[in-house]
């Protein structure tokens, strides 16, 4: 454990204390250097040998009134264990931009900052701020060098007004920025967001607020969060975390779409933003978590603005609505679209609210903001009603690292926007890698879905051609139509066997009755699937034995299309086949 000056101070008033150090002095990491680390008391600390030694850099930056600094506690119990010394340090900040400049705030009202490492300092307290002003919190402005954001709070003095103070000529001037707070939310944090100049966000004794033009204006921020004392903020790769005072951390994730705003969008039909960079990686998150947090979804989420929402479908058939008044058009909302594309236009997969699938569908669209997740797949092998596999799937793969598009479409709104996708950083797979994945499970998937379409194409000509011979079965007359329709469908039976365990029809028949071809290159398909990693030597091997066997089928298949069907046909053109059959045998 390392203490910067461990004398106990237990039972001593701070005034009786060489330094004065509270319960949450503050601690701040260099940004120039990590191994350079401050902490402070009422002067302030450096040590570059991870505590070994501290080296004073400041004289007393507080106000150091004695008449702060007796003993706490009573009249029965003293409580002087240094937890609530006043007069120290209670803000660090050093600039990212210039090493060497830092600033402190005090807890009885004072600022000061050194632009020569430490060697002198100046006192830049705001003129006319009120005294005894705790600054919370100093934020040094991400665009400029002389810009700082400081917080303060007066609550201890009865006064709850919220005082935000910026500055853009190192301290020497100062702008009070408290328009659009609520005047008894006092405020404790103010932070910059480094990606768009001017966006900053403060947490107040009673929740969030932000502002777009650098604190000019502030507007509600609460979005889902409790009402609570909002104690600090950071921001991490685009994501605001919250410390709340008793409600747990929160974070809101992704900033990126206030990164984008325009100052009209209120005024947009629909607007979509660009994805934040997304890697591409494993894991999900549980719908249900319990008391956990609940982690983000894995994709590429898609931020979207809608000024109207979609209606809920009537799920109640026999429900009947409202009759539109007399006049009134039955306008009917135009499909929204969002289509994946690569870096060269060409489409991935599209997902629409007016889609078939279900796995293609948007749903919940509501007035404001929306989100949806691409799991960065290509679509699924196609299957077929009723299949059963064991130990296969038919998964679609995920592309690889790059540069890929978004286009949304919603009436005349046709907006296209490109994002990234990373490679996961913690894998030792290369680009190649999974190239060589993705290009593998895209032909085993293609091939899947070439097998399964033969399959409902054998049984849709099975079908078609009972249909021409179940009323022949008690009928003299057509033993050579007969004849050619049961050998036509003995050989589609073998195709079929061939191709995929009919026999299946329960998920654990498997179990007595050998799968067939697709089901074993669809456990290829789960296997390779799995991970970020180049298929092995023996599953390329498998698969192209598989494929091989399946092409065989295939090739069986298109010949009774080309040859047998045909004659088929034939037959029944010259047998005079009635379409319709009368009761006594006679036919029309």
């Amino acid at each position: 454990m390392v203490d910067v000056w461990p004398d106990n101070p237990m039972g001593y008033g701070a005034i009786n204390i060489r330094y004065r150090f509270q319960w949450n002095f503050p601690i701040l990491i260099s940004p120039h250097d990590p191994d350079v680390i401050y902490a402070a008391a009422q002067m302030l600390f450096r040590t570059n040998n991870e505590g070994q030694s501290w080296q004073q850099i400041s004289p007393d930056l507080t106000r150091n009134d004695p008449s702060t600094m007796g003993k706490s506690g009573g009249p029965i119990t003293k409580d002087d264990t240094s937890v609530e010394y006043y007069g120290t340090i209670f803000a660090i900040a050093e600039s990212h931009h210039e090493a060497g400049v830092i600033w402190t705030g005090s807890d009885d009202g004072l600022i000061h900052i050194s632009r020569d490492d430490g060697e002198n300092w100046t006192d830049v307290t705001p003129r006319g701020m009120p005294e005894w002003m705790m600054i919370n919190s100093i934020e040094i402005n991400p665009f400029d060098p002389a810009g700082a954001y400081v917080a303060g709070t007066r609550y201890k003095s009865d006064d709850f007004s919220p005082y935000l103070y910026k500055t853009d000529d190192y301290g020497q001037s100062w702008e009070l920025i408290t328009d659009g707070i609520d005047a008894e939310h006092f405020t404790r944090v103010v932070r910059a967001d480094p990606e768009r100049e001017g966006l900053l966000y403060a947490g107040t004794e009673l929740g969030m607020y932000v502002s777009f033009n650098d604190g000019e204006d502030w507007e509600a921020f609460q979005l889902n969060l409790p009402i609570t004392p909002v104690t600090d903020l950071t921001i991490k790769n685009d994501d605001l975390i919250v410390a709340t005072q008793g409600r747990s951390f929160w974070i809101l994730d992704d900033l990126t779409p206030l990164h984008q705003l325009q100052g009209n969008w209120e005024d947009a039909a629909v607007e979509v933003y660009s994805p934040r960079p997304s890697y591409r990686m494993g894991g999900s998150a549980s719908s249900d978590p319990g008391n956990a947090g609940h982690n983000l979804p894995n994709g590429v989420i898609v931020q979207y603005y809608m000024a109207e929402g979609f209606p809920e479908p009537d799920t109640d058939p026999d429900a009947e609505g409202d009759e539109p008044a007399a006049g009134e058009a039955d306008e009917k909302m135009p499909a929204l679209s969002l289509e994946l594309l690569t870096e060269d236009g060409e489409s991935i997969r599209t997902f629409s609210s007016d889609a078939e699938e279900d796995s293609d569908k948007i749903e919940g669209v509501e007035a404001g903001f929306n989100q949806f997740v691409w799991n960065m797949r290509y679509p699924n092998a196609e299957g077929f009603d009723g299949i059963i596999m064991w130990a296969g799937n038919l998964t679609g793969p995920k592309v690889v690292p790059g540069t890929y598009q978004l286009r949304m479409r919603y009436g005349d709104y046709d907006e296209t926007r490109s994002f990234e996708i990373l490679p996961d950083p913690r894998i030792s797979a290369t680009q190649e890698d999974m190239q060589a994945q993705f290009d593998f499970l895209l032909s085993t998937n293609q091939k899947l879905t070439e097998t399964h379409q033969a399959i409902k194409r054998i049984r849709e000509i099975r079908d078609q051609i009972d249909l021409v011979v179940t009323p022949l079965e008690d009928r003299a007359g057509y033993d050579s139509l007969k004849d050619r329709a049961a050998f036509i469908k003995e050989e589609l039976k073998s195709i079929e066997e061939a191709l995929y365990q009919t026999q299946n029809e329960s998920n654990q028949d498997p179990l007595n009755y050998p799968i067939r071809l697709n089901n074993k290159l669809a456990s290829v398909n789960r296997l390779v699937n799995r991970g970020s990693y180049r298929p092995t030597n023996q599953s390329v091997a498998v698969r192209n034995e598989l494929v091989t066997e399946i092409d065989s089928e295939l090739e069986n298949l298109a010949r009774i299309v080309e040859d047998e069907l045909p004659m088929f046909n034939n037959l029944v053109r010259e047998q005079a086949i009635p379409a319709v059959w009368l009761d006594g045998g006679d036919s029309n």
